[in-house]
């Protein structure tokens, strides 16, 4: 066994990316504080070939040195959007056919792992606020709430950590398709 250098990697690049296949996957970020979380979202959603990122409300927004930090350059090859209004930014996805999901442990959320994905239909994935979580006024509008089975003691993810979890289960969904 040998660890492989970056040339061996086989890695597309930003032009081929933007051409590429995506997951029918979208992800907003609901109040999103940290850059560094932010940063890591768009690392994610390169990785799994996420369609785009909708930045909402106080979450920061490229260029910036702490969300270029972790992010690498994925800012250059997800595509994303500024909306200041979360309810505004779903009403549109609404309208372009996504299944609104909350990422949110509420009264009718479903386990990630038994939550039935259809591979036919579009989903946005909306993660809130370290502190707060996605806000009320966007989980009124949400199809579906899902949350990550946990047995610790502290019932949640740091965000960037619960965004790659969800977003592998999403995507090994949609492996079956196409993503070249």
């Amino acid at each position: 066994m040998k660890k492989l250098k970056l040339e061996e990697l086989g890695r597309i690049s930003v032009k081929e990316f933007e051409k590429a296949e995506k997951i029918p996957v979208c992800i907003v970020l609901d109040n999103v504080r940290s850059m560094h979380n932010v940063g890591s979202v768009f690392r994610t959603a390169d990785a799994f070939r996420i369609e785009k990122i909708i930045l909402t409300g106080i979450t920061g927004t490229p260029p910036h040195r702490e969300i270029h930090k972790t992010a690498l350059g994925a800012t250059e090859s997800v595509a994303w959007t500024f909306e200041k209004n979360p309810v505004a930014a779903i009403e549109a996805l609404k309208k372009e056919g996504y299944m609104i999901i909350a990422i949110e442990q509420t009264s009718e959320s479903q386990s990630l792992q038994t939550f039935q994905q259809d591979t036919k239909k579009k989903y946005c994935l909306v993660f809130g606020n370290e502190v707060n979580g996605v806000s009320d006024s966007v989980i009124e509008m949400c199809d579906y709430a899902i949350e990550v089975p946990q047995a610790g003691t502290k019932h949640s993810l740091n965000i960037s950590v619960c965004v790659g979890v969800v977003v592998w289960e999403f995507f090994q969904k949609f492996q079956g398709q196409s993503t070249s």
